[in-house]
């Protein structure tokens, strides 16, 4: 196994079950609820994301704090102080500053241990479309890529996994800027979904509506399989913000789909952390696959 660290941070939701047979270290957000702070970890240890999209349903707003410089430092320096290389692949700096506090720290430990190697990736990816690139990342680590080939994999990769999201909560969107009170009201009364994607520059885009739930979620499916990659065997990832009936009804179709175009990739369902469920809101619903472009 090649001998450098993979370090990535809590925002591409990966399932925990997953998480562990990757051996990818993950530096938590952070994220507030009532004056108190808590770390966003991937097995829930310190906020139970059920509790959150309750809070969220009654109505309470929840802030969120990217990775700051100084623990992305000491993240760093407990394994180069061990020997060992990094290679960081980071949330999109499209959607957040934590791309930016890794790229500093890793700057300011180079200062501090010149004979490491520390790699920074700007995934232009968010939830579990990082967890995509994290998770070939790993593979490739595994099977002995190099740090620097393994860089060069995910600058080219990053580029082919697909985001798809269906909101359900629209009050979250007004209340993060992204929908105004009169369009969620006529929005609200149509029943209208929004479908978004994440562009080439890691940027949230809404792409169009649908009308009612399970139509917005069969859009979902049929723009995931628009040039889906089939000679490959790529993860695909069902992330969803407590509504895992619909999370499950999207895989079983899914599943039934790459059964008839003979595709071999593994679904899994994974939920959406509280970093990115506080700005999408309960009820989101988001396929990440890989395909011929983003």
């Amino acid at each position: 196994m090649a001998n450098y660290v993979i370090v990535s941070d809590t925002t591409c939701d990966l399932p925990v079950e997953l998480v562990l047979t990757l051996g990818v270290k993950f530096l938590p957000l952070s994220f507030t609820v009532d004056g108190t702070t808590y770390k966003g970890y991937l097995d829930e240890r310190e906020y139970k994301l059920s509790n959150l999209y309750n809070q969220m349903r009654e109505g309470k707003s929840i802030t969120t704090s990217q990775v700051n410089i100084y623990d992305a430092e000491q993240y760093f320096k407990k394994y180069l102080s061990q020997g060992l290389d990094v290679l960081c692949i980071t949330f999109s700096s499209g959607l957040s500053g934590t791309h930016n506090s890794f790229r500093i720290a890793a700057e300011n430990m180079k200062a501090e241990f010149p004979e490491r190697t520390i790699e920074i990736v700007d995934s232009l990816c968010a939830c579990s479309g990082e967890g995509i690139l994290v998770y070939q990342a790993a593979k490739n680590r595994r099977e002995g890529m190099s740090l620097r080939d393994n860089k060069s994999y995910c600058e080219h990769f990053k580029h082919y996994v697909r985001h798809w999201f269906t909101v359900d909560d629209l009050d979250t969107l007004v209340r993060g800027g992204r929908l105004t009170v009169s369009k969620a009201m006529i929005a609200k009364a149509l029943k209208i979904k929004p479908i978004l994607n994440v562009s080439e520059e890691g940027k949230l885009q809404a792409i169009t509506n649908k009308l009612g739930r399970k139509s917005a979620i069969k859009q979902l499916i049929n723009e995931s399989l628009q040039g889906i990659e089939t000679e490959y065997e790529f993860p695909t990832f069902v992330t969803h913000a407590d509504c895992e009936e619909d999370a499950v009804y999207a895989k079983n179709i899914l599943e039934e789909e790459y059964k008839n175009l003979g595709i071999k990739s593994k679904v899994y369902i994974a939920k959406i952390g509280p970093v990115i469920g506080a700005h999408a809101g309960p009820g989101t619903l988001a396929l990440f696959t890989v395909g011929n472009k983003r």
